[in-house]
């Protein structure tokens, strides 16, 4: 099919209505409401269920309902929206069925306001809700990713009976760039054998997260661990740009990553051998890739738009190998490019020791950034 202009919340919407979402239940909040208001005008139109809960905290457990009678299922928030979902992805979790859920990330904490961030990475990487549970989490960089990753967020939480969050920001949300949807996928005839569709002519099926002995709880938990472990085996995606003969490493996720880019162009020009890796799963984490880029570059530069979240699994990654240095804007802001270009130009000039605090220099120099007004 031939590119189109597309604005980000619509073609999310309308890839998960091609990759066979059948049923949608949310709650308008910015800067993801078009997504709703889309699956508002098309899922009717095509016989399939949309429901404008009176909650977050309804949605979510619609969406969980839905789920057990083995339906094709998403929900879409913000931030603070996602906070309200956190019991009833718990519950899903525990009872092991698919669910997919979008988060177009704003500025926090609190309230907040309506502007993109990132700070919702402890969040969405690191569960979020109570209990042991691993929600694959996947960061799409561009209108095109996020078309493409819905596609496979269904894929992978049918596959492994698991919450895939897609992940973005306003930015990537109201942002419009030509992009190609897919071809409309035909919805299943049969529902999955765990399904509860009605125990007419077998045994009844019992989908819980409920389990009130400590050792049934246990094994569920071990079978969730080992899955996670499958998962973190075969499903890390990332994707590199001019690391082949890098010397410096930017790292960087979904529109922190997009902006980077131009700066490490920039820095090429002036002689600087530096690259991106733009980690896609940040759930699971490629963490075995930070380590071999650890082994062959002399310093690395993670920028974010939080105050050094996903940080902390780099350095984890790189285990002191190199100096791991941060730059981020937060509460809304986006980094420009020109404002990158000058943090690498201070790791490609400067030595630092391995062990100094990253994120104790990043403040210092923020500060100085907002005091200028900039």
């Amino acid at each position: 099919m031939a590119k189109e202009l597309l604005k980000g919340n619509e073609a999310f919407a309308e890839a998960a209505i091609r990759a066979g979402c059948e049923g949608f239940f949310g709650y308008p909040i910015t800067p993801s409401t078009e997504f709703l208001e889309h699956m508002a005008r098309r899922m009717p139109q095509l016989g399939r269920a949309f429901v404008q809960a009176e909650s977050e905290v309804a949605a979510i457990n619609m969406v969980y309902g839905a789920a057990c009678a083995g339906k094709r299922v998403m929900t879409s928030s913000s931030s603070p929206g996602i906070s309200l979902m956190m019991e009833g992805i718990s519950y899903i979790a525990g009872t092991e069925v698919p669910a997919v859920i979008v988060n177009v990330m704003r500025g926090g904490p609190g309230l907040g306001n309506i502007a993109p961030s990132q700070g919702d990475y402890y969040q969405m990487v690191k569960g979020g809700g109570h209990g042991d549970y691993f929600p694959i989490v996947l960061a799409p960089a561009s209108v095109q990713e996020a078309i493409d990753f819905i596609s496979l967020a269904f894929d992978l939480a049918e596959k492994y009976l698991n919450i895939v969050y897609v992940i973005a920001d306003g930015n990537m949300g109201q942002m419009m760039e030509p992009a190609e949807l897919p071809p409309m996928r035909e919805l299943p005839k049969e529902p999955p054998a765990w399904a509860v569709t009605g125990a007419k002519g077998r045994k009844p099926n019992i989908l819980s997260s409920i389990y009130i002995n400590p050792p049934d709880e246990e094994v569920t938990n071990i079978r969730l661990v080992k899955r996670w472990l499958e998962i973190e085996k075969n499903e890390i995606r990332f994707s590199e740009y001019l690391m082949e003969d890098a010397e410096f490493a930017v790292i960087g996720f979904g529109t922190a990553g997009r902006v980077a880019t131009t700066a490490i162009r920039a820095a090429r020009q002036e002689g600087i051998k530096v690259g991106l890796f733009r980690p896609i799963t940040l759930a699971p984490f490629p963490k075995e890739q930070v380590a071999e880029i650890s082994r062959r570059v002399k310093r690395i530069l993670v920028v974010e738009m939080n105050s050094g979240m996903m940080l902390e699994d780099v350095a984890a990654a790189v285990q002191g190998r190199v100096p791991v240095e941060f730059f981020g804007r937060m509460g809304g802001v986006t980094p420009f490019p020109d404002e990158i270009l000058d943090e690498i130009r201070r790791v490609a000039a400067n030595k630092r020791p391995v062990n100094w605090n990253a994120r104790a220099e990043w403040i210092a120099r923020l500060e100085q950034i907002v005091a200028e007004g900039k």
